[in-house]
């Protein structure tokens, strides 16, 4: 028996914290995939950008030294050419969102320019969507 000033221990039972959890897995398995979504997005998104931050250090070089350089790593590094003032960027500007080298062809584009490729979420030439390369031509 129960004394009067005995006062019963107030807690979640077993059975609750199960159905919070088996709630709370539910709305996480709705949630995450559309959150994950829109990062692989903004991601895409970002890609332009920091090609056109390539391609401004790209046309310094050019401006400073008369040429194109053959690789991206001229443009950290000194090539040897009268006129270099770099390094003109941070190793870590010459990779794509995902943590790629970005590809450089120079006088790749159809106006004889330098071009730069990503190759999107997965990586490889090709794809569509979010799989699509991504250029700084277009």
């Amino acid at each position: 028996m129960r004394r009067k000033n005995e006062t019963r221990r107030k807690g979640f039972t077993l059975v609750e914290l199960l159905v919070v959890i088996v709630i709370l897995s539910m709305l996480a398995g709705i949630v995450a995939p559309k959150f994950f979504g829109q990062i692989v997005q903004a991601k895409v998104k970002a890609t332009k950008p920091k090609m056109a931050i390539v391609e401004s250090a790209i046309e310094a070089f050019l401006i400073n030294t008369g040429v194109y350089p053959d690789t991206l790593d001229e443009l950290l590094v000194d090539p040897g050419l009268p006129g270099w003032a770099g390094p003109y960027l941070q190793q870590k500007q010459l990779y794509d969102p995902w943590d790629r080298p970005f590809d450089y062809i120079p006088g790749g584009r159809t106006d004889g320019g330098p071009l730069l490729i990503s190759y999107g979420d997965d990586g490889i030439q090709g794809g569509d969507g979010v799989n699509a390369d991504i250029y700084n031509e277009d």
